[in-house]
């Protein structure tokens, strides 16, 4: 495994982390047996960077973790999340950035994590009501009081960030990224890159669709997939055609689709890590090996002249998804 820097931090993390939420969320059913095996391989790997987050699975997925986590502290950079709740239908999610729920969900997580302290807290979404600097003031008082040791942020706007970095450091920001989803690319990276702060892309497989073993017509009930627009049968003649052309490129560099994404979304900066998810040993062990594949300028070229081809994939929310981004 190779390692990059945390922020400003000097924390070295694998650079290629460990997702954790299909192990016990939106990805079909869990297995445990196979997710405690996938954690225990991830260690022999030196993957020492696991990304949960108290929704997944209604903590199921922090509890999961810690059966692995609490024997192995000292090896383990744990990153959770928090404020996303049951709205009052019943039905759908809400954000809740409040520093009176924050201060209730970091107690939750300590517990179902079994640990003293979170490495990096991170507020899962930006609260329209609730300013971003009274979110981050209210999270920089956990530090101060020993129970998380860095801040992050996730699916912030480049503007928010700043607002934030003023109150407290931000050491990362997690946000979507992929072969397919680039807008980061406009704003988010750049400041990322100035302010220090480390990016770290989640699905940057796309959600399995460029690994070119996908198919749409499989997904199975309860799969999140199946409610997101790039995955619907009207974008699967472009996407289809895109990953068939990524794998003959993967194959000419004697490597998997899967690989030759992560490597992709590695030699887009040193300040970025990415956190492919899976719960099962066979793909992280693939994903682990992106590291080892070097990109050309002429490799990356090819890459761009095939999206370029075929750009028809979709978004990659809803468009009520997508009013829990921030874009201010």
């Amino acid at each position: 495994m190779k390692y990059r820097i945390l922020g400003s931090t000097g924390v070295e993390l694998s650079a290629v982390g460990l997702g954790c939420m299909s192990m016990s969320h939106a990805y079909g059913e869990p297995n445990d047996e196979e997710s405690v095996a996938t954690l225990h391989r991830a260690l022999d790997l030196g993957v020492n960077f696991w990304d949960t987050a108290d929704v997944y699975g209604n903590g199921k997925n922090e509890e999961l973790i810690s059966k692995v986590l609490t024997q192995n502290r000292n090896k383990v950079f744990i990153a959770t999340k928090f404020g996303f709740t049951q709205g009052t239908d019943g039905k759908g999610m809400v954000f809740n950035g409040s520093p009176a729920y924050m201060k209730t969900a970091v107690e939750a997580s300590l517990k179902r994590l079994n640990v003293d302290v979170i490495d990096l807290y991170y507020a899962h979404r930006i609260d329209p009501n609730i300013p971003v600097e009274e979110m981050v003031g209210a999270m920089a008082q956990l530090v101060t009081e020993g129970k998380v040791r860095f801040l992050g942020l996730s699916e912030a706007s480049a503007n928010s960030v700043k607002k934030a970095h003023a109150v407290h450091p931000i050491s990362a920001l997690q946000s979507e990224y992929s072969l397919l989803t680039r807008e980061p690319e406009q704003n988010v990276l750049p400041l990322c890159k100035e302010l220090g702060i480390s990016f770290v892309p989640f699905s940057p497989l796309a959600r399995g669709l460029v690994t070119n073993t996908l198919n749409i017509d499989e997904l199975k009930e309860g799969d999140f997939r199946k409610g997101l627009p790039r995955y619907q049968q009207e974008y699967q003649d472009n996407n289809s055609k895109l990953t068939a052309g990524f794998a003959q490129l993967a194959a000419q560099k004697q490597c998997t689709p899967s690989q030759l994404a992560l490597a992709w979304v590695l030699a887009q900066g040193e300040h970025i890590i990415p956190i492919p998810g899976t719960k099962r040993r066979k793909y992280l062990e693939d994903n682990a090996g992106s590291v080892d594949v070097e990109l050309t300028a002429a490799d990356l070229k090819s890459i761009d002249e095939l999206l370029a081809r075929y750009p028809n994939t979709g978004n990659r929310y809803s468009e009520a998804q997508l009013k829990q981004v921030d874009r201010s």
